[in-house]
């Protein structure tokens, strides 16, 4: 895109478009593909294959994806690569829904999916820089939130007045304003802010693969995922056994409440992350899990169980925002912020495969109220390994680099 000129509305003002879009650009690719194969007479377990062919694939693209953009200065390229890998497998998935094209297209989707995400977080850390960093992060978090929210409202009815199809057309249209948000940042942003150590930092990935704090905190993550991941999904059977032909539109209140949350809270989040420390907000988020599964499990009627899932905007919020604030504490002085997000990836991941699959098991076994006490007992677990093992990270002020004008 070299000679191309975009018009100039302000780095960070351009920033926040490019999380609004990413945000409405993924959303195309949830629920919205199961619901296309079906209409195309794909059987349950061609959708499955298609599906778990697109998780596989994320799951196993998080560390070379991070060391990936690690390697490349102008992380603007990178995330433009991503968005453009999106737009082909929207493309894909559109023109020919048959088994290879629909493959193929998941498969490029869960490796730009995994590119996209630590180059929009570099490109932050390069903006804002270390000590400004927290509120950048909340800034994102804010605009990712409202994007998703409005994306699937937009899609839904996108898909239910024209045809699934064009929910696809839509992603692929909406890659087009990201890639113009993200090349109008401006071409010096790049090389701004943190100093780059190398493409390969061997003395850095070593102290990183040393680091307790990484272990500790990779455990933590895996934790908050197997308790958080399948909360949703149970909650939406639990509604549609509940309440009838009311289901979807009780399902779509406990996706847009959260998000609204996540909106409202993400910008207090990250100011707070360098006003009072990590620590105690990772409390605050992981805190909120057992709270929520034990609302979702004793709470009556199925409304309420809105307010349950208002909880979870709690979690989301301070786990967007810490995610890669503590990857970039952790990464100080390296070229490895990229892999160590891969890393929290790989283990957020393992821990949302996890989850699903058991609490699919305690509900068939046991009942819907047992999985989500058992989901509440994971949370209660993953708030105890954040109070007791988890140590602060926040650096030195000395130690970073100030805020790097936008």
């Amino acid at each position: 895109m070299r000679g191309i000129r975009f018009p100039r509305i302000g780095a960070n003002r351009a920033l926040d478009l490019v999380n609004f879009f990413v945000a409405d650009v993924q959303t195309g690719f949830g629920p919205f593909v199961a619901v296309y194969l079906t209409t195309h007479k794909w059987t349950q377990v061609e959708i499955g294959f298609a599906l778990t062919l697109g998780t596989m694939t994320s799951l196993v693209s998080q560390l070379p994806a991070g060391a990936l953009v690690d390697s490349m200065r102008n992380k603007r390229a990178a995330a433009s690569g991503a968005l453009i890998g999106i737009i082909a497998a929207a493309l894909l998935l559109a023109l020919q829904p048959e088994q290879l094209p629909v493959l193929v297209a998941q498969m490029l989707h869960g490796f730009a999916s995994c590119v996209i995400t630590p180059a929009i977080a570099a490109i932050s850390l390069r903006m804002a820089g270390y000590a400004a960093l927290g509120e950048r992060l909340g800034r994102n978090a804010r605009f990712s939130s409202i994007g998703n929210g409005m994306a699937a409202a937009v899609m839904g009815a996108t898909g239910a007045y024209l045809s699934s199809r064009f929910v696809f057309f839509l992603t692929a249209a909406l890659c087009v304003p990201a890639l113009v948000a993200l090349w109008s940042i401006g071409p010096g942003v790049h090389a701004r802010g943190q100093t780059t150590i190398g493409v390969m930092d061997w003395s850095g990935l070593k102290r990183l693969l040393g680091d307790r704090r990484l272990l500790i905190f990779a455990a933590c993550v895996m934790l908050f995922h197997l308790s958080n991941a399948a909360m949703l999904p149970l909650a939406g059977a639990a509604v549609t056994m509940r309440a009838g032909h009311l289901a979807n539109i009780i399902i779509a209140a406990c996706i847009v409440v959260p998000q609204a949350v996540v909106a409202l809270f993400s910008p207090w989040v990250g100011r707070a992350a360098e006003r009072m420390g990590r620590k105690k907000l990772l409390l605050l988020g992981w805190g909120a899990l057992p709270l929520r599964g034990l609302l979702l499990a004793v709470l009556p009627g199925s409304w309420l169980l809105i307010a349950g899932q208002a909880v979870s905007g709690i979690s989301a919020a301070v786990f967007g925002v810490l995610l890669p604030l503590l990857a970039a504490d952790l990464t100080v002085g390296t070229s490895h912020f990229n892999l160590c997000m891969g890393m929290l990836g790989l283990a957020m991941y393992v821990g949302a495969a996890a989850s699903t699959t058991v609490s699919g098991g305690v509900a068939d076994a046991a009942g819907m109220n047992a999985a989500f006490l058992m989901l509440a007992g994971v949370g209660l677990v993953g708030f105890l390994a954040v109070w007791l093992a988890m140590p602060e990270t926040r650096p030195a002020p000395a130690t970073i680099s100030p805020a790097v004008p936008g």
